[in-house]
């Protein structure tokens, strides 16, 4: 019992900063050239880390990671489909030799497509679900060969409130809801498979942020939107740093298949 309270003591002596600093850490942001993808991205540069920005078209990811490497760290752009297991192979590839680890996965990248049930199509459905599900396992498998190799990690899913439960016919987007829940489902399982390799896995649920992907929706039900919101408003392009910054950083080391909801207080009512 002794030894247990000394150790507990020296443990406490590190510095909250510490705990927080990403200072060398390499991590990989697929969908990070825009939106909530690029703020996270953001957040982890500010911190310290060295970022590695991917996304369908490159050309976007160089112009983000041109700005980001203003902040002082090393950030490049590489190309990648998430749906392809080639593709994803060699982002992972180029990234180790650049860097040599990869320390944070942000699974990211994803699509929605409008339709009410009955009149969805199948090709449609199957998108979404590869993107934002398929995709995140994907890219979750082969960085998770690099951490557990390494003997730690950090995979941070990008799940949704969307993900948490049922839409009002309003929202006639049922793929991506369902992915997303698959999403959450996923998390918590990858979580218990690979706690023995000290390899946190977390989600981080966005409700409504402005981004070009829910421009349009936000634009037509904006004060239906807002009344379901405590907060009154939407996310803004600061509201997600915190959240990734927290489950990429060892503050969080003792954090794993939890999902955090960054809403506003939407799921709250």
């Amino acid at each position: 019992m002794l030894k247990e309270a000394a150790s507990t003591t020296r443990d406490s002596t590190v510095n909250v900063r510490q705990l927080f600093d990403l200072s060398g850490r390499v991590a990989i942001v697929t969908g990070g050239s825009i939106g909530l993808g690029r703020q996270m991205a953001e957040g982890l540069a500010e911190m310290g880390a060295h970022v590695v920005l991917c996304a369908r078209k490159k050309e976007r990811c160089q112009e983000a990671a041109e700005e980001l490497a203003q902040l002082g760290v090393k950030a490049i752009a590489l190309g990648c489909d998430v749906k392809n297991p080639d593709s994803i192979q060699e982002m992972v590839d180029a990234t180790v030799s650049r860097f040599g680890r990869i320390d944070v996965l942000i699974n990211n990248a994803g699509i929605s497509w409008g339709a009410p049930v009955e009149e969805m199509r199948l090709e449609d459905w199957n998108k979404v679900i590869e993107t934002n599900l398929t995709g995140t396992f994907l890219c979750a498998q082969a960085v998770g060969k690099i951490m557990i190799r390494q003997g730690r990690g950090k995979i941070i899913n990008i799940a949704s409130v969307a993900g948490l439960g049922g839409a009002p016919e309003e929202l006639p987007a049922i793929g991506y809801h369902a992915s997303k829940g698959g999403v959450i489902s996923f998390t918590k399982d990858l979580a218990c498979k690979w706690a023995a390799h000290n390899i946190q896995v977390n989600a981080i649920a966005p409700g409504w942020f402005p981004t070009h992907m829910s421009s349009r929706v936000l634009e037509h039900h904006k004060d239906l939107f807002l009344s379901h919101i405590p907060l009154r408003r939407f996310g803004n392009e600061h509201d997600l740093k915190g959240a990734a910054v927290f489950l990429a950083s060892d503050a969080s080391s003792f954090v794993t298949g939890h999902v955090l909801v960054v809403d506003g207080g939407q799921s709250a009512w």
